[in-house]
């Protein structure tokens, strides 16, 4: 009796609401209705920005794949999730929900992103190119992310052959069998990362509504970062120097102050970041990485072989902390801390190592860059006859230790994770098999 009176209850009142709620299917959308007006255009717009944020995607989950697939052990994984044990110890399967996760995640966002540049025709003339440079900054940033987890990196054989990731620049209104499509090559997916990042340049204003959006300095500051993972040193260190040159950004004189979103050192250098607030948003780098004192799980334990390298004067290598007898980076203290995505120190250290590449000195020689960096570390100066590519790349992974780097920098540099070469097939994410089920247009990574 209950049962029926409960289903009764429901009818009435969808009756009685059907004139205020009108529900429309969700496993589609009717392009009539969606995105009609200049504001359903925006709240898209949010809603991309939303999808990058996932916890699964630049949440977090970006960042500690990088991290945690390239690591030597110097961190170890300590936790209980075998979705992260198989990305530290280099036998992801091809059923691990973490993967599926950060796929779906960034394809949620490119789709959100292709449905508002759909819409460019219901905005005001003065919004039109903002917008559409803050969707083709979000689109290029997450193609970016997915072609270096999913794809052999660039230069690895043939970039023209290799296969990337899909590519998909119209939106999917309802999924049918022609929204099944195959791998772009690695080439193809860059080109669109830098025809999008480019694009956004142009479009954007210097500096918009803060570090939490997109704008014409974060867009070159990507720009420069896609660069150097292409090897492409020339237009890497043009992009670094005009981000620096900008004036917009300046270097924290505090490095703690970098993992504080409250302090004016933090907003000074951050030039793009995810924000996460006690009501939305998350930091995954949090829950890995902190202790449980601070709110995480603390999960990823930091070795003596990383402290190793730093200087004993060296506050990069300090800023750390000890529960439960094991050491954790402080970096990620704050549940609810932003997650910086790009920041100007990184610019800096583009610029020297471009210039040290192409024997020259654009801005600024390569070792005033690098002991710029080292002196906010109270890390000592290095000597121009110590000067050399190796101990460049080494300030790197001091300065953006466990930020979302590493894997890049590894790769781009062919160096080996342990035993194995940076081309081995273990550091590639394989294509989720629930989209190789799907996708009968797929194929799978080497190895899986």
């Amino acid at each position: 009796m209950k049962k029926y009176l409960y289903i009764l209850i429901i009818t009435v009142f969808t009756v009685s609401c059907d004139k205020e709620l009108n529900v429309l299917p969700t496993q589609s959308i009717d392009q009539t209705s969606a995105l009609a007006t200049a504001q359903d255009v925006k709240v898209t717009l949010i809603g991309a920005y939303d999808g990058l944020s996932d916890g699964d995607v630049l949440g977090g989950g970006v960042q500690i794949a990088y991290e945690v697939i390239a690591d030597d052990r110097e961190i170890v994984f300590r936790g209980t999730f075998t979705t992260l044990d198989e990305y530290w110890r280099k036998v992801i399967t091809t059923t691990n929900s973490q993967t599926l996760a950060t796929w779906t995640g960034s394809y949620v966002a490119i789709n959100r992103v292709n449905n508002v540049l759909s819409a460019l025709d219901k905005l005001d003339n003065a919004d039109k190119g903002p917008v559409e440079g803050e969707a083709k900054f979000i689109r290029g940033l997450t193609y970016f992310n997915l072609v270096n987890l999913f794809a052999k990196t660039w230069g690895d054989g043939d970039n023209a052959a290799n296969p990337g990731v899909p590519l998909v620049t119209s939106p999917t209104l309802a999924v049918t069998e022609a929204d099944d499509k195959p791998r772009a090559s690695v080439a193809a997916v860059y080109t669109q990362i830098l025809e999008d990042l480019t694009k956004a340049e142009q479009l954007l204003p210097a500096k918009f509504g803060g570090a939490s959006f997109a704008s014409r300095v974060a867009a070159k500051a990507l720009l420069s970062r896609v660069y150097m993972t292409q090897g492409n040193y020339a237009e890497a260190l043009k992009k670094a120097n005009e981000v620096i040159g900008s004036g917009d950004f300046d270097l924290s004189s505090d490095y703690a102050d970098l993992f504080d979103d409250n302090s004016g050192g933090y907003d000074a250098e951050t030039i793009f970041k995810i924000s996460v607030t006690d009501q939305d948003g998350v930091n995954n780098l949090n829950t890995y990485f902190a202790p449980a004192a601070f709110s995480g799980r603390g999960d990823l334990v930091i070795q003596p072989k990383h402290i190793a390298l730093y200087s004993a004067s060296d506050v990069r290598g300090k800023f750390t902390q000890i529960a439960s007898n094991r050491l954790y980076t402080k970096k990620f203290n704050d549940l609810f801390g932003d997650l910086t995505i790009v920041r100007l120190a990184e610019m800096y250290l583009n610029r020297a190592e471009a210039n040290f590449r192409l024997s020259s000195s654009v801005g600024a020689g390569p070792l005033a860059d690098i002991n710029l960096i080292r002196s906010r570390a109270s890390a000592g100066s290095i000597a121009q006859a110590d000067l050399t590519l190796s101990k460049i790349i080494l300030e790197r992974k001091l300065e953006l230790a466990f930020e979302g780097n590493l894997m890049l920098d590894v790769k781009r540099n062919k160096l080996d994770v342990g035993t194995l070469p940076f081309s081995a097939p273990a550091l590639v994410s394989p294509i989720p098999q629930r989209e190789i089920d799907t996708n009968k247009s797929l194929v799978q990574n080497p190895g899986y």
